[in-house]
Protein backbone atom coordinates (compact mmCIF):
# COMPACT_ATOMS: atom_id res chain seq x y z
CA UNK A 1 0.00 0.00 0.00
CA UNK A 2 1.35 3.22 -0.75
CA UNK A 3 1.42 6.23 1.84
CA UNK A 4 0.69 9.33 0.42
CA UNK A 5 -0.12 11.67 3.00
CA UNK A 6 2.25 13.04 6.11
CA UNK A 7 0.89 14.43 9.38
CA UNK A 8 2.66 15.84 12.36
CA UNK A 9 2.16 14.00 15.23
CA UNK A 10 4.39 14.40 18.77
CA UNK A 11 6.56 16.35 17.12
CA UNK A 12 7.53 13.39 14.43
CA UNK A 13 6.45 13.33 10.49
CA UNK A 14 4.01 10.48 10.22
CA UNK A 15 3.04 8.84 7.28
CA UNK A 16 -1.13 8.47 7.07
CA UNK A 17 -2.82 6.03 5.22
CA UNK A 18 -3.84 6.26 1.63
CA UNK A 19 -7.08 6.23 1.36
CA UNK A 20 -9.78 3.60 2.26
CA UNK A 21 -12.07 4.88 -1.15
CA UNK A 22 -10.64 1.94 -3.48
CA UNK A 23 -12.50 -0.38 -1.49
CA UNK A 24 -15.82 1.43 -1.61
CA UNK A 25 -18.02 0.59 -4.97
CA UNK A 26 -18.99 3.50 -7.14
CA UNK A 27 -22.31 3.18 -6.29
CA UNK A 28 -21.76 3.77 -3.05
CA UNK A 29 -19.37 6.33 -3.48
CA UNK A 30 -22.13 8.54 -5.55
CA UNK A 31 -24.14 8.26 -2.65
CA UNK A 32 -21.60 10.17 -0.70
CA UNK A 33 -20.88 12.22 -3.55
CA UNK A 34 -20.44 15.05 -1.70
CA UNK A 35 -18.27 13.43 1.21
CA UNK A 36 -16.06 11.45 -1.09
CA UNK A 37 -15.25 14.79 -3.18
CA UNK A 38 -14.06 17.00 -0.40
CA UNK A 39 -12.69 14.02 1.82
CA UNK A 40 -10.39 11.73 -0.54
CA UNK A 41 -8.45 10.63 2.78
CA UNK A 42 -9.99 10.15 6.09
CA UNK A 43 -11.66 12.94 7.49
CA UNK A 44 -9.34 13.82 10.46
CA UNK A 45 -9.06 17.18 12.05
CA UNK A 46 -6.46 18.29 14.93
CA UNK A 47 -7.49 18.57 18.62
CA UNK A 48 -5.66 19.09 21.68
CA UNK A 49 -5.76 15.46 22.52
CA UNK A 50 -4.68 14.71 18.86
CA UNK A 51 -6.54 13.18 15.89
CA UNK A 52 -9.99 13.13 16.28
CA UNK A 53 -12.80 12.20 13.58
CA UNK A 54 -14.57 14.68 11.78
CA UNK A 55 -17.91 12.62 11.14
CA UNK A 56 -20.12 10.70 13.50
CA UNK A 57 -21.10 7.14 12.95
CA UNK A 58 -23.93 5.74 11.14
CA UNK A 59 -24.87 2.08 11.91
CA UNK A 60 -27.75 1.55 9.50
CA UNK A 61 -25.73 -0.62 7.25
CA UNK A 62 -25.33 -3.04 10.14
CA UNK A 63 -29.00 -3.43 10.22
CA UNK A 64 -29.57 -5.02 6.39
CA UNK A 65 -30.27 -8.38 5.64
CA UNK A 66 -27.28 -9.42 4.57
CA UNK A 67 -25.77 -8.33 7.63
CA UNK A 68 -28.14 -9.97 9.84
CA UNK A 69 -28.73 -13.10 8.34
CA UNK A 70 -26.88 -14.30 5.59
CA UNK A 71 -23.06 -12.59 6.40
CA UNK A 72 -23.42 -15.65 9.59
CA UNK A 73 -24.06 -18.12 7.18
CA UNK A 74 -21.33 -17.45 4.66
CA UNK A 75 -18.92 -17.10 8.13
CA UNK A 76 -19.68 -20.50 9.46
CA UNK A 77 -19.21 -22.16 5.47
CA UNK A 78 -16.20 -20.30 5.22
CA UNK A 79 -14.62 -21.47 8.04
CA UNK A 80 -15.53 -24.79 7.95
CA UNK A 81 -14.35 -25.36 3.99
CA UNK A 82 -11.11 -23.59 5.46
CA UNK A 83 -10.49 -25.17 8.12
CA UNK A 84 -10.67 -28.51 6.13
CA UNK A 85 -7.89 -26.73 3.60
CA UNK A 86 -5.78 -25.54 6.17
CA UNK A 87 -5.59 -28.53 8.47
CA UNK A 88 -2.56 -30.35 6.88
CA UNK A 89 -0.86 -26.85 7.54
CA UNK A 90 -2.24 -26.11 11.28
CA UNK A 91 -1.05 -29.91 12.20
CA UNK A 92 2.73 -29.16 10.96
CA UNK A 93 2.47 -25.62 12.68
CA UNK A 94 1.28 -27.04 16.16
CA UNK A 95 4.16 -29.99 16.27
CA UNK A 96 7.01 -27.24 15.03
CA UNK A 97 5.36 -24.52 17.78
CA UNK A 98 5.55 -27.45 20.43
CA UNK A 99 9.61 -28.40 19.46
CA UNK A 100 10.07 -24.91 19.70
CA UNK A 101 9.44 -24.79 23.17
CA UNK A 102 5.83 -24.67 24.94
CA UNK A 103 2.06 -24.85 24.08
CA UNK A 104 1.46 -24.04 20.44
CA UNK A 105 -1.94 -22.61 21.56
CA UNK A 106 -2.10 -18.78 22.01
CA UNK A 107 -5.53 -17.56 23.36
CA UNK A 108 -6.16 -14.52 25.45
CA UNK A 109 -9.42 -12.59 26.24
CA UNK A 110 -11.11 -9.88 22.97
CA UNK A 111 -14.00 -8.08 23.38
CA UNK A 112 -16.53 -8.81 20.90
CA UNK A 113 -19.98 -7.71 19.61
CA UNK A 114 -21.84 -5.53 22.56
CA UNK A 115 -19.69 -5.75 24.88
CA UNK A 116 -18.93 -9.63 25.31
CA UNK A 117 -15.80 -10.74 26.09
CA UNK A 118 -13.99 -14.03 24.14
CA UNK A 119 -11.23 -15.80 24.02
CA UNK A 120 -9.69 -15.65 20.63
CA UNK A 121 -7.23 -18.43 19.40
CA UNK A 122 -4.15 -17.94 17.84
CA UNK A 123 -1.09 -19.77 17.27
CA UNK A 124 1.79 -18.81 19.63
CA UNK A 125 4.40 -16.44 18.10
CA UNK A 126 6.28 -15.23 20.93
CA UNK A 127 8.09 -16.70 23.85
CA UNK A 128 6.88 -17.95 27.26
CA UNK A 129 6.36 -14.56 30.10
CA UNK A 130 5.43 -12.64 27.00
CA UNK A 131 3.50 -9.66 29.07
CA UNK A 132 6.46 -9.60 31.35
CA UNK A 133 8.68 -9.13 28.69
CA UNK A 134 7.15 -6.39 27.03
CA UNK A 135 7.01 -3.91 29.97
CA UNK A 136 10.30 -4.31 30.95
CA UNK A 137 11.31 -3.61 27.28
CA UNK A 138 8.84 -0.37 27.08
CA UNK A 139 10.41 0.87 30.62
CA UNK A 140 13.53 0.67 29.71
CA UNK A 141 13.14 1.93 25.84
CA UNK A 142 10.96 5.04 25.57
CA UNK A 143 11.02 5.35 21.71
CA UNK A 144 9.41 1.26 21.97
CA UNK A 145 7.23 2.79 24.49
CA UNK A 146 5.92 5.81 22.11
CA UNK A 147 5.57 3.64 19.21
CA UNK A 148 3.35 1.17 21.28
CA UNK A 149 1.47 4.35 22.61
CA UNK A 150 -0.02 4.88 19.19
CA UNK A 151 0.18 1.67 17.33
CA UNK A 152 -0.59 -0.73 19.92
CA UNK A 153 2.23 -2.63 18.00
CA UNK A 154 5.68 -2.71 17.80
CA UNK A 155 7.63 -3.00 14.89
CA UNK A 156 10.67 -4.77 16.41
CA UNK A 157 8.99 -7.04 18.98
CA UNK A 158 11.57 -9.12 21.00
CA UNK A 159 8.94 -11.39 21.93
CA UNK A 160 8.61 -12.83 18.89
CA UNK A 161 10.56 -16.18 18.22
CA UNK A 162 12.15 -16.78 14.94
CA UNK A 163 9.11 -19.34 13.93
CA UNK A 164 6.90 -16.39 15.01
CA UNK A 165 8.26 -14.29 13.36
CA UNK A 166 7.74 -16.30 9.93
CA UNK A 167 4.13 -16.87 10.90
CA UNK A 168 2.97 -13.89 11.57
CA UNK A 169 4.82 -12.60 8.79
CA UNK A 170 2.51 -15.04 6.34
CA UNK A 171 -0.20 -14.46 8.91
CA UNK A 172 -0.41 -18.01 9.42
CA UNK A 173 -0.84 -17.84 13.60
CA UNK A 174 -4.36 -16.44 13.13
CA UNK A 175 -5.58 -19.86 11.77
CA UNK A 176 -6.68 -20.93 14.80
CA UNK A 177 -9.59 -17.70 14.92
CA UNK A 178 -11.23 -19.96 11.99
CA UNK A 179 -12.83 -22.04 15.35
CA UNK A 180 -13.68 -18.49 16.79
CA UNK A 181 -15.87 -18.00 13.72
CA UNK A 182 -17.46 -21.20 13.34
CA UNK A 183 -18.34 -20.90 17.78
CA UNK A 184 -19.72 -17.39 16.31
CA UNK A 185 -17.41 -15.29 18.20
CA UNK A 186 -16.08 -14.06 15.00
CA UNK A 187 -16.73 -12.84 11.50
CA UNK A 188 -14.68 -13.79 8.55
CA UNK A 189 -14.38 -9.85 7.80
CA UNK A 190 -14.84 -7.28 10.25
CA UNK A 191 -12.90 -5.04 12.50
CA UNK A 192 -9.60 -6.43 14.09
CA UNK A 193 -10.67 -7.92 18.02
CA UNK A 194 -9.22 -5.85 20.72
CA UNK A 195 -8.15 -6.19 24.21
CA UNK A 196 -10.76 -4.98 26.82
CA UNK A 197 -8.70 -1.90 28.00
CA UNK A 198 -7.36 -0.88 24.98
CA UNK A 199 -11.86 0.28 24.09
CA UNK A 200 -10.86 3.83 25.88
CA UNK A 201 -8.54 4.79 23.06
CA UNK A 202 -10.39 3.67 20.68
CA UNK A 203 -12.38 6.00 18.86
CA UNK A 204 -15.38 4.85 17.85
CA UNK A 205 -16.55 2.42 20.04
CA UNK A 206 -20.25 2.02 18.81
CA UNK A 207 -18.70 0.86 15.39
CA UNK A 208 -16.85 -2.02 16.95
CA UNK A 209 -19.45 -3.02 19.14
CA UNK A 210 -22.06 -3.68 16.28
CA UNK A 211 -20.32 -6.02 15.00
CA UNK A 212 -18.47 -9.37 15.06
CA UNK A 213 -14.55 -8.44 14.73
CA UNK A 214 -13.30 -10.28 11.92
CA UNK A 215 -10.25 -12.32 10.82
CA UNK A 216 -9.38 -9.72 8.26
CA UNK A 217 -10.57 -6.66 7.56
CA UNK A 218 -10.36 -3.12 5.88
CA UNK A 219 -7.83 -1.65 8.06
CA UNK A 220 -5.89 -5.25 7.27
CA UNK A 221 -5.66 -4.58 3.44
CA UNK A 222 -5.06 -1.21 3.48
CA UNK A 223 -2.92 0.18 6.76
CA UNK A 224 -2.45 -2.88 8.02
CA UNK A 225 0.61 -2.67 10.99
CA UNK A 226 1.96 0.93 8.98
CA UNK A 227 -0.39 3.13 11.69
CA UNK A 228 -1.75 4.53 14.83
CA UNK A 229 -4.70 2.64 16.64
CA UNK A 230 -6.43 6.02 15.55
CA UNK A 231 -6.59 5.32 12.06
CA UNK A 232 -7.54 1.79 12.48
CA UNK A 233 -10.38 3.30 14.44
CA UNK A 234 -11.43 5.32 11.79
CA UNK A 235 -11.38 2.39 8.90
CA UNK A 236 -13.34 0.18 10.87
CA UNK A 237 -15.98 3.34 11.24
CA UNK A 238 -15.92 3.24 7.18
CA UNK A 239 -15.97 -0.26 6.67
CA UNK A 240 -18.96 -0.38 9.31
CA UNK A 241 -20.60 2.14 7.45
CA UNK A 242 -20.60 0.47 4.16
CA UNK A 243 -21.10 -2.86 5.35
CA UNK A 244 -21.47 -4.87 2.32
CA UNK A 245 -21.15 -8.33 0.59
CA UNK A 246 -19.41 -6.52 -2.24
CA UNK A 247 -17.20 -4.53 0.21
CA UNK A 248 -16.67 -8.19 2.36
CA UNK A 249 -15.87 -9.71 -1.31
CA UNK A 250 -13.32 -7.41 -2.54
CA UNK A 251 -11.67 -7.09 1.40
CA UNK A 252 -11.51 -10.50 1.16
CA UNK A 253 -9.41 -11.30 -2.43
CA UNK A 254 -7.00 -8.19 -0.84
CA UNK A 255 -6.87 -10.37 2.04
CA UNK A 256 -5.37 -13.27 -0.05
CA UNK A 257 -3.11 -10.79 -1.75
CA UNK A 258 -1.51 -9.43 1.49
CA UNK A 259 -1.49 -13.25 3.03
CA UNK A 260 0.25 -14.64 0.04
CA UNK A 261 2.70 -11.48 -0.52
CA UNK A 262 3.52 -12.06 3.52
CA UNK A 263 2.77 -8.38 4.75
CA UNK A 264 2.36 -9.20 8.20
CA UNK A 265 3.97 -8.87 10.99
Amino acid sequence: MKLRQRTVRNGQSVAVAATADEFILPAQRSARSGFWRSNNRFPITRSHSGLLPASPCSLQATRTFYARRLKRGIDFTGALVAIFLALPVLLMLLVALWFEGGKPIFSQVRLGRGGRLFRMYKLRSMVPGAEAKLAEHLAANPAAAAEWAVRQKLRNDPRITPLGWMIRKTSLDELPQLFNVLKGDMSLIGPRPMLPDQLPLYLHPSAYLAVRPGLSGLWQVTARNDESFEIRAELDKRYVERLSPWLEARIAFATLRAVLRGTGH
